[in-house]
């Protein structure tokens, strides 16, 4: 195979989707690597100067060719997953993640940071090239590269075993989730069920060559059925099936228990050879956060405001499902559905009916045109080869009309796609060979597709979902920077990259937004403020709940990597612990919540998932700054792309908040937004 023929080699512009084929992952990956190899060869060669552009210009060049094309591959896997695909990508990656642990651990390369960090010219160099190259200094330390040769080793072998764990944790949830299926032929089962989410299960059905309804664990599959099903047996039975996956209860076929021991076990092993306590204080070098001391009791507090509201939230839905539903004892598999109720009941208005007026095509325009009035862009739809029909590519222009970025959408749920929804870079704003190259993202969800012709509708909740990535996507192609190093989300701190997620969603809740985004599927008109007014009234309704459920997610992450021991602790009697300090529902003793937990076990939020919380009390806090001026007022946009957004990591995330704010966040945003600044009723 020449280099023209594979799409994954040479790479001008645009990579060519349609035309990988899992025989082009082998030897693009082995041409890549020689040539990466080569590059690492000559940079650190004794004669080679230890300056920046005959060390860090031809690495970098060489490392973001190597990675667009592997991280297309691992893209590909997550959207289109076939057989052939993951074994060619499986049988990559001991090789892949061994490239990138011997690039991290060099102690040539190593040597030429510290003596460009040591040079008289590194005084007077770019600030941010100095940066970058402390942080390159850091993150050799944190791979090992200081370590001695046996320590070093075992470092390199445990992050080689730590990817193909995550990577088989993935998989098993995947596979375990599509493994499950409920094929209903009486259609009274379906009771209280949306007319377009039965259409969408007989669609199922009939793809699958099979007669009646066909339920699955995708995510708008299950949702509908928790919520909206009045027979409860059949959400029973969802729910054991959707909070057991991948767990011994599935036949243990797709079992990820034994895959959590061992993942924590290496990574505590991981922080001690580095000289941590554990692997929290590890993961926090890179976070704002300084010590998971100061996170649990960040939890802790929050835990602590947040918990009589969620108190008063659960008694409420009880009550309400005993004396309205007839439910004497509310199940965890009830409570989505009594929920519901009670929102009707209460507010006068279901999802289902809000559902209606959320039509995908006006959403997405409703949602650039906010883009555009912000930030001063257009956004234009335009053509490109892509991996399945239904993804829609996006250029996006200045004001001058001048190409800045695009971006890839792929929105709707399918088998062999992963569910949740996130925002990834194909490509990194940079000047590449005295070039400057254009940032590129993917924006991924999982919508139920329409149906029988009629376009997608979104829940409201669907439509925040897209602003929170969307939000990503603004931050990685709206930077201004030019070092890939700290472009867009590079480099960013965990701790703060949703921060302009989560800023987005709050524009969800405006009038003057949300009245652009809604066409009723069929009569066209535009969402009733009345009915607005509705949806506003019941915004923090449960919203305690909410918080201390995100709470226990991040609280048992942190514990889990701080004061468990993997060699004899229980998984399930931590997480049972975390649930009695902040938790106000408990699910049964088989719910299986970690073998799911893929943010933690196949993804970056390790010790992180606190992010979520830390981040939205800086999202809060910065969306009120728009408050105050007018929350679509442009000079207001400007100034956070410009301090926020633009910025990427050249400075600290702390810097770019305060530059943008005028001050260090407050929690009284986030309160006031979420309805928690007032003592609860009893």
């Amino acid at each position: 195979m020449t280099d023209n023929a594979n799409p994954l080699l040479g790479i001008a512009d645009l990579i060519d989707y349609a035309a990988v084929k899992p025989e082009h992952i082998a030897p693009a990956v082995r041409t890549l690597s020689e040539t990466l190899r080569g590059v690492i060869a000559r940079v650190t060669a004794p004669e080679t100067p230890a300056d920046w552009a005959h060390v860090a210009e031809p690495l970098e060049e060489a490392t973001l060719a190597f990675s667009r094309a592997w991280g297309a591959v691992g893209h590909l896997q997550s959207v289109v997953d076939t057989p052939a695909l993951r074994d060619a990508y499986n049988a990559e990656l001991p090789g892949v993640t061994q490239l990138f642990i011997d690039l991290s651990q060099n102690e040539g390369l190593f040597a030429k940071y510290k003596a460009m960090a040591a040079s008289p010219d590194f005084a007077s160099m770019n600030p941010v090239r100095r940066r970058i190259i402390e942080r390159e200094l850091r993150d050799f330390r944190l791979a090992g590269a200081e370590l001695p040769p046996a320590e070093r080793a075992r470092v390199k072998e445990i992050g080689e075993k730590r990817s193909m764990l995550s990577q088989k944790f993935s998989e098993n949830l995947l596979d375990a989730t599509n493994a499950w299926e409920l094929v209903v032929e009486d259609e009274s089962r379906l009771a209280g069920i949306p007319d377009d989410t039965k259409a969408l299960f007989a669609a199922n059905a009939e793809a699958a060559g099979k007669k009646g309804w066909r339920i699955t664990l995708h995510f708008p599959s299950y949702l509908p059925v928790m919520q909206y099903a009045d027979d409860r047996s059949l959400r029973e039975t969802a729910y054991r099936a959707f909070t057991t996956r991948a767990s011994e209860f599935d036949g243990a076929k797709f079992d990820n228990t034994p895959l959590i021991r061992e993942i924590l076990a290496l990574r505590s092993e991981d922080a001690k050879l580095l000289g941590f306590a554990d692997y929290a204080e590890e993961s926090l070098v890179t976070k704002m956060a300084e010590s998971p001391a100061e996170v649990i009791a960040f939890l802790q507090d929050l835990a602590r405001r947040a918990k009589p509201y969620a108190e008063r939230d659960m008694a409420e839905l009880r009550e309400f499902a005993r004396t309205s539903l007839g439910i004497e004892k509310l199940e965890p598999w009830d409570q989505a559905y009594a929920a519901e109720k009670l929102r009707e009941a209460r507010y006068s208005y279901s999802d289902q009916t809000v559902k209606q007026y959320f039509t995908e095509p006006t959403v997405f325009a409703g949602l650039f045109r906010l883009a555009e009035t912000l930030y001063g862009i257009r956004i234009r739809r335009s053509e490109a080869s892509v991996w399945h029909p239904d993804v829609k590519f996006f250029r996006i222009e200045d004001r001058e009309g001048r190409e800045i970025a695009a971006f890839y959408a792929d929105l709707y749920a399918r088998e062999g796609k992963r569910s949740g929804a996130w925002m990834d870079g194909d490509r990194t704003r940079a000047v590449v060979k005295g070039r400057l190259q254009l940032p590129v993202a993917y924006l991924v969800c999982n919508f139920a597709p329409g149906v029988g012709g009629r376009p997608a509708t979104l829940t409201h909740d669907d439509v925040t979902t897209l602003f929170h990535e969307f939000g990503h996507c603004l931050h990685h192609l709206l930077t201004q920077q030019t070092e890939a190093a700290v472009s867009g989300i590079s480099g960013v701190e965990w701790d703060a990259v949703e921060l302009p997620s989560q800023f987005m969603e709050n524009f969800a809740w405006e009038w003057e937004v949300v009245k652009g985004l809604t066409k009723h599927v069929d009569t066209g008109e535009t969402l009733p403020r009345e009915l607005f007014g509705k949806m506003l009234a019941a915004k923090n309704f449960e919203a305690g709940m909410a918080c201390v459920r995100q709470v226990e997610f991040a609280l048992f992450d942190m514990l889990l990597h701080t004061s468990f021991d993997p060699a004899k602790d229980d998984v399930q009697a931590l997480l049972a612990d975390v649930r009695r300090e902040v938790a106000v529902s408990f699910p049964p003793a088989y719910n299986r919540f970690p073998q799911s937990f893929s943010h933690i076990f196949a993804g970056g939020y390790a010790a992180g998932y606190y992010s979520y919380k830390w981040a939205e009390v800086l999202s809060a806090d910065a969306f009120s700054a728009f408050e105050e001026t007018g929350v679509l007022n442009p000079e207001t946009g400007t100034r956070f792309m410009n301090e926020i957004l633009a910025r990427g990591s050249s400075r600290d995330a702390m810097e770019s908040f305060v530059a943008f704010r005028g001050r260090r966040p407050s929690i009284d945003a986030l309160l006031r937004h979420s309805g928690m600044t007032d003592a609860p009723a009893a």
